[in-house]
């Protein structure tokens, strides 16, 4: 199965993101990863690319974070804290009385 470079980024960085680089260099000009192959496959080891494990991976968007997750997935604290505050706004509006909080739970 022919592999294909991922037009969006990956959650876990690996060679098939467009983002990934290797900036191990065999000879000037020349990087070690060769993308052509099918694993794409690193020439300093001779083996397949180990992807965000490899000391010399990077991101073209500086998005790599230390555990191999991409940062454009991660959410920061204040999108979940308004998350939280939205389910909050929720709750207050199904706030009615017994009777019709009980209906519309019903419903739910």
């Amino acid at each position: 199965m022919p592999w294909t470079l991922s037009r969006d980024p990956t959650p876990i960085c690996n060679p098939l993101c467009r983002f990934f680089r290797c900036q191990k260099f065999i000879a000037p000009g020349k990087p070690a990863l060769d993308f052509r192959r099918n694993p794409p496959w690193c020439n300093w080891v001779n083996g397949p690319c180990i992807g965000f494990k490899c000391g010399y991976a990077s991101c073209a968007q500086l998005k790599l974070l230390p555990e191999g997750k991409c940062a454009l997935f991660v959410k920061s604290k204040d999108e979940e804290r308004e998350e939280l505050e939205a389910r909050k706004e929720m709750e207050v509006k199904l706030n009615l009385g017994p009777r019709a909080g009980k209906r519309i739970r019903d419903l739910l």
